[in-house]
Order: structure tokens, then sequence, then C-alpha cells
């Protein structure tokens, strides 16, 4: 069974609702997983937005690792994370959430979840660059889902 990522809120390829973006409450969206590989340790998840305008980067909206692999989920405006999960930092240099906000044009917002076969060490609020270090050779699963958004303002 494949590793599955999915949202209330919005499906697949659809239109981020504001309430999660720079234009609305700025608050995370319920996510669910399914399919977690008996052997996973632990999930990482990681939502960016590789369209900005410029400069050309891909720009971090949340950093999460050690999720424990028996969750399944986080819910909408989550407050408190599952025990052990610890934050990285967003590309605004905080950690926890930063909804779409995109400068022009519609983007699309990448919500990736992998399973590790590890535990990672604390990496004391790492970026997404060094959480893929730590990661790599780690990946024995991964879902994703696009929501996309575009400012109405």
């Amino acid at each position: 069974m494949p590793l599955t990522l999915t949202s209330t809120a919005f499906t697949h390829r659809s239109e981020i609702p504001a309430k999660y973006t720079c234009e609305g409450h700025d608050i995370s969206p319920p996510l669910t997983w399914s399919g977690i590989p008996a052997e996973a340790k632990s999930l990482v998840l990681i939502i960016d937005d590789p369209d900005p305008a410029a400069p050309k980067m891909t720009y971090v909206h949340w950093v999460l690792y050690n999720i424990p692999a028996s969750a399944s989920s986080l819910a909408e405006a989550v407050q408190q994370l599952p025990a052990g999960t610890r934050n990285g930092l967003n590309d605004w240099r905080r950690a926890g959430y930063g909804g779409p906000c995109p400068p022009i044009g519609r983007h699309r917002y990448f919500h990736k979840l992998y399973a590790l076969d590890t535990l990672l060490p604390d990496l004391n609020n790492p970026t997404k660059a060094a959480l893929e270090a730590q990661m790599k050779g780690h990946v024995i699963a991964q879902g994703e889902l696009v929501g996309t958004y575009q400012k109405r303002k």
C-alpha cells in the first residue's frame, strides 16, 4: 500500500482555501496519512513552493521531523504536535507553519511526507536543506499532496 497524504480542506491539485493562507487565518490545514511501512521509525513533513517569481528558489513553508511513525494526522491549526515531533525552520526563519502568500500568480504548494527507517538526532531547528542531508539514505516511502493558491487582493 503506497504512502498517501490527504486533507479534508482540499484535494490533490485543487485550490487551498484562503483561511490557510496569509489572506486568511494563516493556520495549518488538517492532514491525514496512511500506508506507513511497518519498518518506519519516524516521519518528516515538508511543505514548500517551487514557484516563486524571483529570486528563483523553492520557498519553504513548514518543516517537521521525528513525527512518530504511529501518528496518522495533524489537526487543523495544530497546536499540540505528536510527542517527540521537532520543528525545523521555514523561510521566514521561524519554526512552525507559514501559509501560502504568493507575490504574483498561482503557485503550487507541495505537502511532502517521508517515512524514515530511523529517528533523527535533535537538529536544533534545521533548515530544509540540513534536514534533507540527514534524511539521505533513510527514506523508505513518501507521499505527496499538492495544493494551489493565488492571492485575491
